[in-house]
C-alpha cells in the first residue's frame, strides 16, 4: 500500500466525514511571519466531535481551535481569516517562536455541498497527478483546475477579515517520489531520512527474502523486477530513481529502464570505478551516450561519507539541491557545478 503524503490523509478523512454528513472545517497555513512551527500550506481538518486529522503546529493551536468548536465559535456560514501571534502574550500562549506568526483560514463543510469537490481533488491525487483549487474567502465558492506542476500556495487580498476579494490557491499533488532499487541498508536510511522531507518512498527489490526483513513503516515495497515498477509508476518528473543493491542484474535493469523515463535525478551508489564499470555496461546494453550522461553515479554530494547514514544525508543533499522547480537558474548552475 502506497504511503499517502500529509495533504492527502486530511483530505480523504475530511472527504470521509464529509460524506457521512459530519460538520467538518479545513484549517489552511496561509501565511507565515517571523519563525513558525508549521509551513505554509500545512493543513488540519477536524470535526463536531472534536476528531482531528493534520497539524498546524506543536499542538496549541490545535487546542484553541477545538476550544472554539466547543465553544460554538467556528465559522459556519463561511472562511475566515485567524492570525494566531499578534500581541507576545499570544505568542507565548500558542507555543509560537519569539515573534512568530501563523495566519490560517478556516473553511467551514456544514454539509455535503462541496463533496464532489473533495472527492475530485483526491482521486487527482491517487493518480499522482496535481490539481490546483481555488477558494473565494467572501462567498466560499470553490474552482478546480487540473495543472502540470506542483505550485506554492497563493493568498491574493489582506489577511484580515475586512471587505475586499481575497483568494486563496492552492495546489494539492505529487510533490516527490523517492524510487530506491534494493532494501539494504543505506536504502533503510534514506528511506527513514526521506519520509520527513515529504517524499513518498518505494523501495523495490526482487528478493522477497531480504524485504522480509524491511523495518522501516510507511513505505510502499515492492517485490517485483525494478524495470516493470518502474514502468508502472515512477516515470514522471516528481520522481528520484536511485540504484543501491550493488548487484548489476538488478541495479543495471532498473537503471536501464529509469533513464527512458522523465525522472528529475537518476543515481547509482558505488565508487568512481564501479561506476564507470557500470556506463560501460550501460553502453553496451546499446543505451545512448546522452542517456547515460542523466546518471549520477558516484551517487551523493562528496562530503567524505562512509557510513549507510553518511551516504544516505549525502544523497539527500544532492536531492535537494536539484529538485527545484525545472528551469530555476540556481538549479541549472547548480547540475553544472555537479
Amino acid at each position: 500500500m502506497a504511503m499517502e503524503n500529509a495533504d492527502q490523509q486530511v483530505l480523504k478523512q475530511l472527504t470521509q466525514w464529509v460524506s457521512e454528513g459530519l460538520p467538518s472545517w479545513l484549517c489552511t497555513v496561509v501565511k507565515t511571519w517571523g519563525s513558525s512551527p508549521r509551513p505554509i500550506g500545512s493543513l488540519l481538518a477536524c470535526n463536531r466531535d472534536g476528531h482531528i486529522a493534520g497539524s498546524l503546529s506543536g499542538g496549541c493551536i490545535e487546542e484553541d481551535l477545538l476550544e472554539k468548536l466547543q465553544r460554538g465559535e467556528m465559522a459556519s456560514s463561511g472562511p475566515e481569516v485567524l492570525v494566531y501571534g499578534v500581541s507576545q502574550a499570544e505568542t507565548e500562549r500558542f507555543g509560537l517562536p519569539c515573534g512568530g506568526q501563523l495566519h490560517v483560514v478556516i473553511e467551514p463543510f456544514i454539509d455535503r455541498r462541496h463533496l464532489d469537490t473533495l472527492r475530485a481533488i483526491t482521486e487527482r491525487i491517487e493518480q499522482r497527478a496535481c490539481i490546483a483549487r481555488s477558494l473565494n474567502i467572501a462567498t466560499g465558492d470553490m474552482t478546480l483546475t487540473e495543472t502540470e506542476r506542483f505550485q506554492h500556495l497563493r493568498f491574493e487580498g489582506e489577511f484580515n477579515n475586512t471587505p475586499g476579494t481575497k483568494t486563496l490557491t492552492q495546489t494539492f499533488g505529487p510533490r516527490y517520489q523517492l524510487f530506491l532499487i534494493g532494501c539494504g541498508q543505506v536504502s533503510q536510511y534514506l528511506a527513514e531520512m526521506a519520509k520527513a522531507l515529504d517524499y513518498q518512498v518505494v523501495v523495490c527489490d526482487p528478493r522477497a527474502n531480504l524485504m522480509e526483513q524491511w523495518p522501516v513503516e510507511g513505505v510502499q515495497l515492492i517485490t517485483s523486477y525494478p524495470d516493470d515498477a518502474i514502468r508502472a509508476q515512477a516515470t514522471d518528473s516528481f520522481s528520484a530513481i536511485i540504484a543501491l543493491t550493488h548487484d548489476p542484474r538488478i541495479d543495471d535493469m532498473g537503471l536501464m529502464e529509469a533513464l527512458t523515463t522523465d525522472a528529475y535525478f537518476i543515481g547509482a551508489m558505488g565508487s568512481s570505478r564501479t561506476s564507470e564499470n557500470r556506463k560501460e555496461r550501460l553502453k553496451a546494453l546499446d543505451i545512448s551516450d546522452d542517456l547515460i550522461a542523466r546518471l549520477h553515479a558516484p551517487v551523493g554530494l562528496p562530503i567524505g561519507s562512509k557510513t549507510p547514514a553518511e551516504i544516505a544525508i549525502a544523497i539527500l543533499a544532492q536531492l535537494t539541491a536539484l529538485r527545484s522547480t525545472a528551469g530555476n537558474t540556481v538549479q541549472a548552475d547548480f547540475r553544472a557545478a555537479l
